[in-house]
């Protein structure tokens, strides 16, 4: 046996014994005295430092991370009470949510945060009440799209609708994250008429840290080569209904970021021949951009797709109930999990090739139907929501404008 080889078996007996010792894999014991090797220090003859294991850790919040179909019952827990033309509070969404979900073991407070993230806020009324309302531009873009989608339904419209959306699924082929891991991205659209587009799946890899959201790894250049590549597939016009996620919205004239200094504002001012004086702060400035991306707010995927003799409707924000797809993609996730026993990347991709050749249009028909029931059901309740509404909305003391997260919460942290 030669040196390099006793060298190499002392060293990997170390670990092993070192493993044993401490409780830990051997992988464990590599990863760490190579961080040391790798290590710098400033001070000399002090030894190799390592980071904290747990610096990068965050606490699983199962009560008030919940997922979009959880968070539509909240939303829908609300509507309810203000059908009936009662006060909601916190306490109140939390009993009858707990009603609706026998397992859901969170506080007052963590429903408080649901209702935060789902936007809603609480105004005071002219009896000192406080009344649970969601935000008035979240309410405008829903009550806009079902309008639109009831009217090309009434109106006998024979353009087919399409449905798109991304998800993704991991080696365990779940739903939630569980650690980290190899992950594919799946970009895909369909309709009830012809079921998945033909020639419109577009499957990738992405990296593999549990905290990244998969909307990171797909950017604007991908989709929109992705998005006309699946219009050129279309043999007729339709309408193409998807979601605001940032690449799907990228604006078709150029604005300055938020962060963009005053000469950057006033050279961009300039360039689309419009005049900015010297003595306009930058605030003003800002506020000038804001309201022109307010004006003008026509987005480059849309402006392609009526080029291309294309309608494109947009789905409200956190309002994924509505898409047919997101149904599509529990039976196609389910198919993985059920068959996936190796949790290896390729045959998880294997699988979700197989899952999603098996939807047939039948599939898709049950899909559209039930959400375009749920699409009805909503713009009828819209309607006599409107109506019940409106005598607690002009109670509302307009000199409010509080925001607060406490208000009629008394909040305890």
């Amino acid at each position: 046996m030669t040196l390099v080889q006793i060298t190499t078996t002392f060293f990997r007996k170390s670990q092993e014994m070192t493993a044993e010792a401490c409780g830990v894999s051997v992988g464990t014991v590599k990863r760490i005295t190579s961080e040391g090797a790798k290590s710098t220090t400033a001070e000399p003859g002090a030894g190799p430092s390592f980071t904290s294991p747990r610096k990068s850790y965050k606490r699983l919040k199962y009560a008030s991370d919940i997922d979009d179909f959880n968070a539509d019952i909240v939303r829908r827990t609300v509507h309810e009470f203000y059908d009936k033309g009662q006060f909601p509070t916190s306490q109140k969404v939390l009993t009858a949510y707990q009603q609706k979900v026998n397992n859901y073991r969170g506080s007052r407070i963590s429903m408080w945060r649901i209702l935060k993230s789902l936007h809603f806020k609480y105004k005071k009324c002219n009896d000192g009440r406080r009344f649970l309302m969601e935000r008035n531009d979240i309410v405008v873009m829903r009550v806009k799209f079902l309008r639109k989608m009831h009217d090309l339904r009434q109106n006998n419209d024979t353009r087919p609708v399409i449905y798109l959306d991304e998800t993704w699924v991991n080696t365990e082929g779940l739903k939630v994250p569980t650690g980290k891991g190899s992950r594919i991205i799946i970009c895909h659209a369909g309709s009830s008429a012809f079921g998945f587009l033909k020639e419109a799946k577009l499957i990738f890899r992405c990296k593999s840290e549990a905290n990244i959201d998969f909307h990171t790894q797909m950017n604007s250049t991908i989709f929109k080569k992705w998005f006309i590549e699946m219009m050129q597939n279309l043999e007729e016009p339709c309408v193409i209904v998807m979601d605001n996620c940032p690449y799907h919205s990228v604006l078709v004239q150029n604005y300055p970021k938020s962060n963009d200094n005053k000469a950057t504002l006033q050279k961009w001012f300039t360039e689309n021949g419009m005049e900015s004086a010297s003595f306009e702060t930058l605030i003003e400035l800002r506020e000038r951009v804001k309201l022109l991306k307010q004006k003008d707010k026509r987005y480059e995927i849309d402006e392609i797709a009526l080029q291309m003799g294309h309608e494109v409707i947009r789905l409200p924000p956190y309002h994924y109930q509505y898409n047919p797809i997101e149904l599509i993609w529990a039976q196609v996730k389910g198919e993985i999990a059920k068959k996936n026993n190796s949790f290896k990347i390729t045959d998880v991709e294997k699988l979700a090739n197989i899952a999603i050749e098996s939807v047939t249009v039948d599939n898709w028909k049950r899909c559209v139907n039930h959400c375009e029931r749920l699409q009805d059901e909503d713009f009828i309740k819209e309607g006599f929501r409107d109506k019940i509404l409106e005598p607690i909305v002009l109670t509302i003391n307009p000199e409010d404008s509080s925001e607060s997260d406490d208000d009629d919460e008394s909040l305890q942290f």
